[in-house]
């Protein structure tokens, strides 16, 4: 018992001193506490209350609420709600995990949590802390009962689910195979335009225009300072560059012209629409797969995540399995 109460405020003093906004704290007020709420659910010995799920899913809600209508909010709701519920019972389950082993955390732990808040978001100012606790409803007492509840679910979470994961090459590679389209740069071609616009009332003039132009270029002119006088659409300023494009920049038509030319070529004159276009492509980048050996790491740290996020829920479905838990 010694030992393992070692191995776990050796783990716990590696979140003391993590860095958490003040400003993004949302604990329950005292005020509410005085007030009867109705049971949202029952583990064990504890209750949740709505209060509490309502003050956790309280930004959701209005964000929902401002892009959602009528069932489609009705069920997104219920499903932040149900979410809601579920995290509450399982942090319940991990304080009463917390307790049952007969852990305790030192007073001293969380009174250098409040001096790091102090310091760091108040400037060392003890009165401006507590002030600003007052003016939002909370008791210093409180506070530090959420601050030390955050203490031991990352504790316990991190003392629960081992570090020492190791992913086999064989998962590596697998994982490398099936979502090779991530390591994939898509093709592009570096683009210049010409447009030109038809003309009402003149036959082919816009035509006769976009032909000349085209002789102009084969024959040797610069296509760039030729969009720079002629092309008539937002590119013309800039030489008629669209820089380096990739197959959504364009409508569909352009686009399949322009990525079946090759480097250095210029387009036959384009009729779409009400406009007149030559296309040249100054130069391509195909489609190219990084190679294993330059992912390998990325993939490891994930597959790293995944998998101590499996043992979580391993560890708390452990939790779950041998509690009381009824929801109302």
């Amino acid at each position: 018992m010694v030992q393992q109460m070692r191995r776990f405020f050796s783990t716990l003093t590696l979140f003391i001193f993590a860095v958490v906004s003040f400003a993004g704290l949302h604990p329950r007020p005292a005020a509410a506490q005085d007030v009867l709420d109705g049971i949202a659910a029952v583990v064990n010995q504890d209750v949740i209350t709505f209060s509490q799920v309502r003050e956790l899913v309280g930004a959701q809600e209005k964000s929902a609420r401002e892009t959602l209508k009528g069932n489609e909010l009705v069920e997104k709701i219920k499903e932040i709600r149900l979410k809601a519920i579920n995290d509450l019972i399982d942090r319940q389950l991990i304080l009463q995990e917390f307790k049952g082993k007969k852990f305790s955390i030192p007073e001293h732990f969380i009174e250098d949590r409040i001096q790091t808040i102090t310091r760091e978001e108040f400037g060392g100012d003890r009165g401006a802390f507590t002030r600003t606790l007052a003016a939002q409803g909370y008791t210093l007492d409180r506070f530090k009962q959420l601050e030390t509840d955050k203490m031991i679910v990352q504790a316990m979470r991190t003392q629960n689910v081992k570090s020492d994961v190791s992913i086999p090459e064989s998962k590596i590679l697998e994982y490398y195979r099936q979502h090779q389209e991530e390591y994939t740069s898509e093709e592009q071609i570096k683009l210049r335009m010409i447009s030109i616009r038809k003309r009402d009332g003149e036959k082919d003039a816009g035509r006769k225009m976009i032909d000349e132009i085209r002789e102009k270029i084969v024959g040797g002119a610069e296509f760039g300072s030729l969009a720079k006088m002629y092309s008539e659409d937002s590119t013309q300023d800039a030489s008629g560059d669209w820089g380096w494009i990739n197959k959504r920049t364009l409508n569909e038509s352009l686009t399949k012209i322009a990525f079946a030319m090759k480097a250095g070529q210029v387009s036959n004159a384009i009729e779409l629409g009400n406009s007149y276009y030559l296309l040249y492509v100054e130069a391509k980048k195909n489609a190219l797969t990084k190679p294993l050996s330059e992912v390998r790491d990325e993939i490891d740290k994930r597959l790293i995540q995944e998998e101590r996020q499996r043992r979580q829920q391993e560890w708390i479905a452990k939790l779950r399995k041998k509690a009381y838990i009824k929801f109302f």
